[in-house]
């Protein structure tokens, strides 16, 4: 066997993410061009859908991705362990990330850029949603009422957010209701609607994952037209692509809810 000492080594070139943050990550960083295939359920940004899907959230096409031909594959969180496992198996190259707070998203964008060679770029971006969540936090610094905030993540049973979306909520200037349910599974924050009742939110922002919000149907809860965020109208929801794929695309969930707490409790 004769080896070609003189082949030039290169970053991976032909990624496939298997979740929608890594996709938009490197398109942030430039790299779109280097994406060969994506989840069906990727949103950001909207130019990515035109690539090829190679399944879902929980299953993949494993032949198509062995046609695409990838050298690096990006997969996300506990919920993928068994697709990681099996693309293991099958001698691809996996990057695993699981990042579940706002730190982690920074993390997970310095440590993909240095795998795909674009540290500098990754710098700069993590530097400028740094800058941003800095931004936001002194802004709302100057409120003078922190209003209570319930986040639902799904409606049955209901869950409430996952930690980074608490601290979303924090920054906007809220007081998130249940900073004492927190886990990275959904099935660790399911909660009560008399619970949610008790501690009486100012303001309900919504956000099903790849659901529509049925608003009316919150208002229609039994007991909850008690609650000050049902008497005051204050029932909002935010796409779960802008606050619930653990990427750049939080910081579009954040200018949504410091929008909201700004716009009903700004001088009260």
């Amino acid at each position: 066997m004769t080896l070609n000492w003189q082949q030039q080594v290169r970053y991976p070139s032909r990624i496939v993410c298997t979740t929608t943050e890594s996709v938009d990550i490197l398109y942030r960083l430039g790299l779109g061009d280097r994406i060969v295939g994506i989840s069906g359920f990727t949103t950001e940004p909207p130019q990515a859908r035109q690539k090829p899907k190679i399944g879902s959230y929980t299953s993949i096409k494993l032949e198509k991705i062995k046609d695409l031909n990838p050298d690096l594959i990006v997969t996300f969180s506990d919920l993928q362990a068994q697709i990681t496992h099996d693309l293991v198996r099958e001698g691809f190259t996996v990057f695993a990330m699981n990042q579940r707070s706002l730190y982690g998203v920074l993390e997970a964008i310095l440590m993909l850029g240095s795998l795909v060679g674009a540290a500098g770029a990754a710098q700069k971006l993590v530097d400028e949603m740094q800058q941003t969540l800095e931004l936001t936090h002194a802004h709302a610094a100057r409120l003078q009422q922190r209003p209570k905030v319930y986040f639902e993540e799904w409606h049955d049973p209901l869950i409430s957010g996952i930690g980074w979306v608490g601290e979303l909520i924090e920054l906007a200037g809220g007081q998130d209701i249940f900073p004492d349910v927190k886990g990275n599974n959904a099935s660790e924050r399911i909660i009560s609607a008399d619970e949610v009742l008790r501690r009486n939110p100012d303001l309900i922002i919504a956000s099903w994952c790849g659901k529509k919000v049925n608003i009316p149907s919150i208002r229609q809860r039994s007991g909850w037209d008690q609650m000050e965020a049902v008497k005051n109208k204050r029932i909002y929801e935010i796409k779960s692509a802008h606050i619930l794929q653990p990427g750049p695309a939080v910081l579009k969930g954040l200018e949504q809810i410091q929008m909201l707490i700004m716009q009903e409790f700004a001088g009260k």
